[in-house]
């Protein structure tokens, strides 16, 4: 009996410390503040793209920001612009929390290959093998607005773990998809496609969706969706462990990213930037619609979105880029081995994307057309946004970082996006 009780406290260890974070022979340093010139940052031009965001501001195009740019591992630029709530007269900060909507799709796609470098699946298994509800999906075929009736035929393959990550599954994006009658589908099972306050838990969203309708066969056209949440529900199976824990212990404690969450700390809460919104010309915070503003800090604090559904700082998230641009580690530690990040910016889709970037595994990535469409980095440099005007893109030739965060929605006439990406790369100096 004694040797039986060993044995098992001996698994128990054996299998706890087989969810520890590995270490590397490879230290590269957490980030940390540098001067522009010694990383070949021209420090003048660096005063007009800061010139370029204050004007912004000022004007009106948008209540406020944070600007982050880093060159190997050094930030030269950190700086906060604006109010964080206009109506309240609160100031920005730089360690300022903001909703990052769809970059937590990156994130999750990382908690997924994680799990895939441990040999747990492969990426053309079907997703039914862990989810049943996915079993013999069908395909929309004829819709009755009258009550929201449908037909549908037999979708031609299962939807793999491949296609949730490239949204190639053929699944829908309730409010925002692009198809009034998936819109309708969706409300109707009540589908939660964003920030909820609601009691209601990734696992029971997941299996309400697998039920519905597909836009198309997996594999056949590139559809945005919310394959990434079903992903973080496939995450939990996996490991045995609650989505926002596994990040927290597998991720984010690893490298040092103490203000990414699912749901803020009570004593982060204060830090959180409101969405708002111009109205007469006047900013305002923003009313709840299909989503509640009060996310992440009230409600039941039970949903888990591996699409949309984290807040963080632009130093946090220029820290998990960082570690993709050192392949996979930082400060010691083996988050991913390089060859596994290669493999999640090779073209994942093929031809379903074309242009100035392919599709890899939740991150778009510049091809050789895009940069001869200019402003947008070189060749392999990857990127995405998210739903409350936020932007992030990382050059691994370069070894540059910029990221711009804002919190505005149903606002038009802000350029900084695309001014403040092609700005960070005239800075370059070397």
């Amino acid at each position: 009996m004694k040797k039986l009780l060993l044995f098992a406290l001996g698994l128990g260890l054996t299998i706890q410390t087989g969810w520890t974070q590995t270490g590397s022979i490879k230290k590269s340093p957490m980030l940390s503040e540098g001067t522009p010139q010694s990383v070949g940052i021209s420090a003048e031009r660096l005063k007009k793209l800061d010139a370029m965001l204050e004007e912004s501001v000022n004007n009106g195009e948008i209540p406020g920001l944070v600007a982050l740019v880093a060159r190997n591992g050094k930030i030269v630029y950190h700086a906060a612009k604006g109010f964080a709530d206009v109506e309240g007269g609160k100031k920005m900060s730089q360690d300022a929390i903001f909703r990052i909507a769809s970059q937590t799709k990156a994130i999750t796609s990382t908690a997924v290959m994680m799990l895939w470098e441990e040999g747990r699946f492969r990426l053309d298994d079907p997703i039914s093998k862990w989810i049943p509800e996915f079993k013999n999906p069908q395909v929309i075929r004829n819709f009755r607005y009258a009550d929201t009736s449908y037909t549908t035929v037999p979708a031609d393959k299962e939807i793999t773990i491949r296609h949730l990550l490239t949204h190639t599954s053929g699944l829908g994006y309730g409010v925002i998809d692009g198809d009034e009658r998936i819109r309708m589908i969706y409300q109707k099972a009540g589908i939660v496609d964003l920030y909820t306050t609601e009691n209601i838990s990734i696992e029971e969203n997941i299996k309400k969706l697998a039920k519905l309708p597909l836009h198309h066969s997996p594999g056949e056209k590139y559809t945005y969706s919310e394959g990434l949440d079903v992903l973080g529900y496939f995450v939990e199976i996996i490991s045995g462990m609650p989505f926002d824990q596994f990040l927290r212990k597998r991720l984010f404690d690893p490298l040092g990213m103490n203000d990414t969450w699912f749901y803020l700390p009570d004593a982060k809460a204060n830090r959180l930037v409101k969405v708002q919104r111009k109205v007469d010309g006047q900013w305002e915070n923003f009313p709840v619609t299909f989503y509640d503003p009060q996310y992440p800090i009230t409600g039941n604090k039970r949903f888990f979105s591996g699409g949309a559904g984290l807040s963080s700082t632009a130093k946090d998230y220029a820290t998990f880029l960082q570690m993709y641009l050192n392949g996979g580690e930082l400060n010691g530690v083996r988050i991913l081995s390089r060859s596994t990040v290669e493999t999640i910016m090779k073209n994942q889709v093929g031809d379903l994307w074309s242009g100035a970037k392919h599709y890899g595994l939740a991150f778009g990535v510049v091809t050789e057309a895009g940069v001869a469409e200019g402003g947008i980095g070189s060749e392999g440099t990857f990127d995405w946004g998210g739903y409350f005007n936020t932007q992030y893109f990382a050059d691994p030739q370069e070894k540059v970082i910029g990221i711009l965060l804002k919190q505005t929605s149903q606002t038009s006439g802000d350029q900084t996006g695309w001014r403040f990406r092609q700005m960070v790369f005239t800075l370059l100096d070397d």
